[in-house]
C-alpha cells in the first residue's frame, strides 16, 4: 500500500500542470491498483447495497467515495492559485497587448489620413501651379505678340509709300491759281479727308534761274499749301514744301537733268505704314494725265 501511495505522489509531482485531472482521475486508478482482482460478483452481491450508510463508513467517504488527502478544497485551491494568478497575468498581458496594437492601429490610421491629406493638397497645388503656368505661358505670348506688334510699329513710323501724284501747272512767274488748278487740289482735299498717317510733299519750279527763280517757286508753293490750309483745312504740319526754282530732282536712272522750263507745283501724296493699320488709307487721288490711283 505505501509503494501505491508513494507511486501515486510522483505520478501527481509529475502532473503539477493538469491537477485538476489528476484529482478527478487518480481515486478511480487507485482503488482499481489496490483492489485484487476477484471474481465477478454473484447476483446478491450485484444487489445495490443500502442507501444509508453507517457513521463509520460516513465519516471515511468523502466526495470521491474514499479518503483522499488531494481532494481538500484548499489544497485544489493551494495548487491552482498560481495558475489562476499566471492566467490573470497573461490576460492583463493579452489585454495591453490589444490596447496597444488598438493604439497603433489608431496611430497609422490617422498617419495614413493626414498624409492622403497633404497628398491631396499637394495634388491641388500643383493643379493651381499647373493652371498659372498655362495662364502665365498665355500671357507671355501675349506679350510676345504685342511687342512684336510694338516693334514692327515703332520700325514703320517713318516709313512712307507713295500713293499718288499731282502735277499743278501755272501761267508765267505769277502765284495765281487756275481754275484747272483749284480742282485738281479740291480732288487731292477731298481723298484726305478723316485720314491720318499721311504727308504731302510738295516741289515747286520756276523757269527763271537763280535767287529769282528760287523766289519765284517758293511763292507758287506758299499759293498751294495756303489754298489747302484755308479752303480744305489741312493741317499745316502735313505739308511740306521746297521751292527748287529752274532745278529738277533727278529721275531715276538719269545722270543729268534739264532746267525746268514752265511753272508748276508737284505734289506727292506719302503714306505711312501705320495709317493702313487702321484702314484710314488716303486714295482715289488724281493723277498727273486726271485718271485715279488706288
Amino acid at each position: 500500500m505505501r509503494s501505491n501511495a508513494t507511486s501515486r505522489n510522483l505520478f501527481v509531482g509529475q502532473l503539477a500542470t493538469l491537477v485538476l485531472a489528476s484529482a478527478v482521475g487518480l481515486p478511480a486508478f487507485a482503488q482499481q491498483a489496490a483492489e485484487p482482482q476477484s471474481a465477478p460478483p454473484s447476483a446478491a452481491q450485484q444487489q445495490p447495497s443500502p442507501a444509508v450508510s453507517s457513521p463509520a463508513n460516513a465519516s471515511k467517504e468523502g466526495f470521491w467515495g474514499r479518503v483522499n488527502p488531494f481532494a481538500r478544497k484548499k489544497w485544489v485551491k493551494k495548487q491552482t492559485d498560481p495558475i489562476n494568478d499566471r492566467l490573470g497575468e497573461l490576460d492583463e498581458v493579452s489585454a495591453k497587448n490589444a490596447r496597444d496594437i488598438k493604439d497603433v492601429d489608431g496611430r497609422a490610421q490617422a498617419g495614413i489620413g493626414q498624409a492622403q491629406s497633404s497628398a491631396d493638397a499637394a495634388n491641388q497645388a500643383a493643379t493651381a501651379a499647373a493652371a498659372q503656368a498655362l495662364n502665365a505661358g498665355a500671357t507671355a505670348q501675349g506679350a510676345a505678340g504685342r511687342v512684336d506688334q510694338l516693334n514692327s510699329t515703332v520700325s514703320g513710323l517713318d516709313q512712307y509709300r507713295l500713293v499718288s501724284e499731282v502735277e499743278v501747272p501755272f501761267r508765267g512767274i505769277q502765284p495765281a491759281l487756275s481754275e484747272a488748278a483749284r480742282k485738281q487740289l479740291d480732288e487731292l482735299a477731298v481723298t484726305l479727308a478723316g485720314h491720318q498717317g499721311y504727308i504731302v510733299e510738295i516741289e515747286a519750279h520756276s523757269p527763271a534761274s537763280g535767287s529769282a527763280g528760287i523766289q519765284s517757286s517758293e511763292r507758287l508753293a506758299e499759293a498751294v499749301k495756303r489754298y489747302l490750309v484755308t479752303q480744305h483745312q489741312i493741317p499745316v504740319y502735313r505739308l511740306h514744301s521746297v521751292a527748287l526754282g529752274n532745278a529738277q530732282a533727278p529721275a531715276a536712272g538719269a545722270e543729268v537733268t534739264k532746267p525746268a522750263r514752265n511753272s508748276s507745283v508737284h505734289l506727292r501724296l506719302m503714306e505711312n505704314s501705320l495709317a493702313a493699320q487702321g484702314g484710314a488709307t488716303p486714295h482715289g487721288v488724281a493723277s498727273l494725265n486726271g485718271a485715279e490711283r488706288p
